[in-house]
């Protein structure tokens, strides 16, 4: 369960390290707006840990960048956010970690798994596709593990647009993976 602070209310990453820090609990803002999730269900998780698994071993082959899980991306003060997996090439990752191992830009994929409810959603959907359309995101996944399907968004014309709604024996594959390629089922299996 999760919820969205007051309207009018503008915080910033400095308002977050004064939150308490409860287990479980992930603060993020995004626009100025406060989104507190509670501790994702456990299919959630698993289904985060698969696409972590598929992008890890893919990138430990291929060597051409890095797949993390939960990383902290850091876009400014008013837009701090913790997507379930993200991917960025060498090249990026070398201009985008800080001294405390924050990215500080977009890396060049995204994958949120979404989570129950509909802020959760609406979160997923809207408010973090614009931002990480208007960041520079080049490709944004959405997994839903309850309808087994995952959304892809490609940056065209500056801006993420919905590509392909895969589902079952589906393909995955990315022109910024060159030869990945997984059948959607087994993110959720």
């Amino acid at each position: 369960m999760s919820y969205q602070t007051t309207q009018g209310v503008r915080w910033t990453t400095a308002d977050i390290e004064l939150l308490p820090e409860n287990e479980g609990t992930r603060y993020e803002v995004v626009d100025g707006d406060l989104f507190m999730t509670r501790a994702p269900h456990w299919k959630h998780q698993r289904t985060c840990g698969k696409f972590f698994r598929e992008l890890d071993t893919w990138s430990e082959l291929s060597g051409l960048g890095e797949a993390s899980i939960t990383a902290g991306v850091l876009f400014g003060e008013s837009d701090d956010v913790i997507p379930d997996v993200v991917w960025a090439s060498n090249e990026r990752l070398d201009l985008l970690l800080d001294e405390a191992g924050h990215l500080t830009g977009a890396p060049e994929l995204v994958v949120e798994v979404l989570s129950a409810g509909n802020e959760n959603v609406r979160r997923d959907r809207e408010a973090k596709l614009k931002l990480y359309s208007t960041r520079g995101v080049a490709e944004y996944w959405i997994a839903d593990w309850r309808s087994q399907k995952v959304e892809v968004y490609r940056r065209e014309n500056a801006r993420l647009v919905l590509v392909a709604t895969l589902i079952d024996d589906d393909e995955l594959t990315s022109p910024l993976l060159p030869g990945f390629s997984c059948v959607v089922s087994r993110f959720f299996v």
